[in-house]
């Protein structure tokens, strides 16, 4: 089958679109499910919150001094 449209869309010349910003998250493991979710850092920067997929339970990870540098955590 032949294209009917009489035009071809040149993509090349774009301007490229700028890398994806990496945002920083916590690998939580809620043992209560025993299910696994990366909570992502608060826009603010201030915190780290989410909820258990399957229960709803919440959690929050404040960021602040005297914290740690565990990128890894187990909710029960």
């Amino acid at each position: 089958m032949t294209d009917p449209r009489d035009y071809k869309l040149d993509l090349s010349n774009q301007p490229s679109t700028l890398p994806p910003q990496k945002r920083p998250f916590l690998s939580v493991n809620f043992a209560c499910c025993g299910v696994y979710q990366r909570i992502y850092r608060a826009n603010d920067g201030k915190s780290y919150q989410g909820r258990c997929p399957r229960c709803g339970k919440p959690v929050k990870f404040v960021v602040g001094e005297g914290g740690t540098d565990a990128r890894k955590f187990i909710v029960c």
